[in-house]
Order: C-alpha cells, then sequence, then structure tokens
C-alpha cells in the first residue's frame, strides 16, 4: 500500500460501520444536507430527501396491504353472515317445502342470486314438490356425471340441456350458474344456483364455500326426508 492510502478507511469499513452504528447521522445531520446519491433521473438527490422517498414507498406499500386484509376480513365477515343466514333458514324448515321456499328466499336475499334448483337423486313417487326427486335412471344425469363423480363444483353458463334439466321453464335465462354436488351416504344428489348475469358465477370462482352451503343444505334435507318414512 502507497504511504498516500495508509490510514485511510476502506469503502467495506464505511458500510459496515453504519450498519453497525444506524444512529450515526442523529449527530451528523450537517453531513445528510451534504450527501447527495443518485436519482434516476439521472440528477442527485440529498440522502434526506431520498430516505423519505423511500419511507414513502414503504408506507405506500404498508397501507395497500392493510388496505387488502381489511377487505379480506370484510369479505370473510359477508359470507359467514351469509352462512350463517343460510343455516337458520335450514333450521326453521319443517317440511321438503319449506326447505325448499327457505333456500330459494335466502338465496336471493343475502346471495343475490335469481334461480335455484335442487335434485334429489331417489324414486319418490309420492313427492309433496314436482321435479324434487330424480329417478337414479334418469338419461339427463349423464350431463352431470363429471360433478357427481368428481364431487366438485362447477362454475360457469351450463349447457342448454343441463339448463332445462335444473330449471325448466327459465333456463333461457340463465347465464351463470353453480352447479353443486350433494353427496352423501343417506342421499346423493344436486343443487344449483343459477343468475341473469353472466359474470356472476364465473369458471374461476373456487368451491370451498359453494362445497360447505351443499353440506348445509343436505344435511338438513336428509333429515326432513327421514320424516318422510
Amino acid at each position: 500500500m502507497s504511504e498516500s492510502h495508509k490510514g485511510l478507511v476502506s469503502e467495506q469499513q464505511v458500510v459496515e460501520y453504519l450498519r453497525l452504528h444506524p444512529d450515526f447521522f442523529q449527530s451528523h445531520l450537517d453531513l445528510l444536507e451534504k450527501m447527495h446519491v443518485p436519482h434516476p433521473s439521472g440528477d442527485a438527490i440529498s440522502l434526506i430527501s431520498k430516505q423519505l422517498e423511500v419511507f414513502r414507498a414503504r408506507h405506500q406499500e404498508q397501507e395497500t396491504q392493510l388496505t387488502a386484509l381489511i377487505e379480506i376480513a370484510r369479505d370473510n365477515d359477508a359470507a359467514f353472515n351469509r352462512m350463517h343466514e343460510l343455516t337458520l333458514a335450514m333450521l326453521e324448515a319443517r317440511s321438503l317445502e319449506d326447505a325448499v321456499a327457505n333456500l330459494g328466499e335466502v338465496l336471493a336475499e343475502c346471495f343475490l342470486t335469481d334461480f335455484v334448483a335442487i335434485k334429489i337423486i331417489k324414486d319418490y313417487p309420492q313427492s309433496p314438490i314436482s321435479n324434487l326427486f330424480v329417478s337414479p335412471d334418469d338419461s339427463n344425469l349423464k350431463y352431470f356425471a363429471n360433478e357427481l363423480n368428481t364431487n366438485k363444483p362447477k362454475c360457469g353458463r351450463p349447457t342448454f340441456i343441463q339448463s332445462c334439466f335444473l330449471f325448466g321453464d327459465v333456463a333461457p335465462e340463465v347465464k351463470s350458474c353453480a352447479i353443486i354436488p350433494m353427496a352423501f351416504t343417506e342421499m346423493e344428489g344436486l343443487l344449483a344456483i343459477g343468475s341473469r348475469d353472466e359474470s356472476r358465477f364465473h369458471y374461476s370462482m373456487g368451491g370451498l364455500f359453494l362445497t360447505q352451503m351443499s353440506e348445509v343444505i343436505g344435511t338438513r334435507l336428509i333429515a326432513l326426508m327421514q320424516q318422510l318414512n
């Protein structure tokens, strides 16, 4: 090392010192005003300005994350409240007729849907509700083989044959729907929720909430069906 460089502190030593002493500039504010750092525009800005810029960016990022978390919490609260209303509506039903009527009301009011259909796959010619029970041999069930075999909900625009089977005369009005299988030891069936809005039930929608919905409805329907025996 030449004589002119003896006793000089290396850049790495400066970096390490400042890392270990982050409060260094609190006692040397005058240095901050004299220091400049590169700016993307090509001009130099003071270190204080740069720090403020970084702090503002971090604050904005944290604020955005907080807003997202609040929105998620609100969505979760809304989903919980809707599920609560659905559960109460099903528990209040004292017959299959009540269950179908209550379900139509709660889905329209709390879930903002236009159509609802229930198909219980079981021979029951004395059903108090027309089109509620469908024979296991019904040829139309083949159009729902994927949902029944995988036991997973499907969202999107139904085929016209599916829509006619589920919703009858209003089938042309159904632009999107959720087809939810109900697979239980005591019962197998389909729950369908339709909308005139083609974006209401998009194919990318998650199925967890829909599956939970079918479990609440299916469990109550099983209890009410046992009263018929």
